[in-house]
């Protein structure tokens, strides 16, 4: 029996592919949803949507210091995988709820089975990066999404054995979700966008928005994209953001903010936009895939592989080195290649761990 352990909404998108591939292959398995970021009860709508079966369990940790969080993360899985007994625990990406699961599963002598393992910005100044690197050296199966973050892993010391270079499950979940998309309501006929006219933004990171220079500059840069290219720029602003925007004091000029979208349409969204600033690192493996340039908001990315085909830039939060960013961006060939995968790798993942 497996255990699928998410706790964040991107970490229910990129773990739909393994649930289905449970479902197809026939194997048992159980979700437990901590709860991480929000309610269960505000992500129930989120498995309806995506067409998956709800957690078994559901934790509902909420928010706090690292500290705090990660502590009622491990007691609340502790209980519940001394109770299940599964031969494996699946965890995805970087956040408290992965450290939390890996942890407590290795120290109950179960397997851990790291999901998009290997993933680098190398600056530990990131919590994500504390997050990645820990588990990646605990855990028995490393389902690195490309040869790159295989090489990361293997310059760390990790055995090859346990490595399994798969692609990248947000393939699969594009793929199987954009179906699913665009049977639901269009948000780009209620907000009255035309497609490939219009761009969209999120910024959340911590060293960003709680820093007030970045955040004027990122706002700054937002607004004269917004007045160079005469086109719409749709900011879907996290509570988290929209909380120091105010505390700062800061003022939105010319960019039409918008509160979080559902997954679906804000899938949609992203993938009719002319281009995509971001700092959120789904949103550049998401974007490459889709085809969107994308202008990320950081120093660093733990995804150079969307740097080294062409379909993402670096700009930070200077508002000139913005603006450069985006025109360069708009100047360049879209032909880019897919970097992660084929769209097949949560079925992969999932026969490697029946063998």
């Amino acid at each position: 029996m497996f255990a699928i352990v998410l706790g964040t909404r991107p970490e229910i998108i990129k773990m739909s592919p393994i649930i289905r591939a449970c479902e197809t292959q026939g194997v048992d398995y159980f979700v437990l949803h901590t709860g991480q970021h929000y309610s269960y009860d505000m992500d129930r709508a989120f498995f309806e949507d995506l067409e998956l079966p709800e957690p078994e369990y559901n934790l509902n940790v909420g928010s706090g210091t690292h500290a705090e969080q990660t502590g009622r993360i491990m007691t609340g899985i502790e209980k519940i995988l001394m109770k299940e007994k599964p031969e494996v625990v699946l965890v995805q990406g970087d956040t408290n709820t992965v450290l939390a699961g890996a942890l407590v599963a290795s120290k109950l002598h179960i397997k851990v089975g790291h999901i998009e393992a290997g993933l680098r910005s190398f600056d530990r100044q990131m919590p994500e990066e504390i997050n990645r690197i820990v588990t990646d050296h605990i855990s028995d199966y490393l389902f690195a999404p490309t040869e790159t973050a295989r090489q990361n892993l293997i310059k760390e010391g990790i055995r090859e054995e346990r490595i399994f270079v798969t692609g990248n499950t947000i393939v699969d979940a594009i793929q199987q979700n954009l179906d699913i998309a665009r049977k639901k309501a269009n948000p780009l006929q209620k907000m009255c966008l035309t497609p490939q006219e219009y761009f969209l933004a999120t910024v959340h990171r911590a060293e960003n928005v709680d820093i007030k220079e970045r955040f004027k500059g990122i706002l700054e840069g937002l607004s004269i994209i917004r007045s160079e290219h005469s086109s719409p720029v749709i900011f879907a602003m996290h509570p988290r953001t929209a909380k120091m925007l105010q505390t700062f004091n800061l003022s939105v000029n010319g960019i039409q903010v918008i509160k979080p979208l559902g997954y679906l349409e804000f899938l949609q969204l992203e993938s009719n936009a002319r281009l995509v600033l971001t700092d959120s690192g789904g949103l550049q493996e998401e974007t490459c895939i889709l085809g969107v340039p994308c202008v990320t908001l950081r120093d660093n990315t733990e995804r150079p592989e969307t740097l080294e085909v062409g379909a993402n830039v670096l700009a930070g939060t200077d508002p000139d080195k913005m603006v450069n960013c985006v025109k360069k961006s708009l100047d360049s060939s879209l032909n880019w290649r897919n970097p992660f995968g084929d769209g097949c790798a949560g079925q992969r993942i999932v026969r490697t761990l029946k063998l």
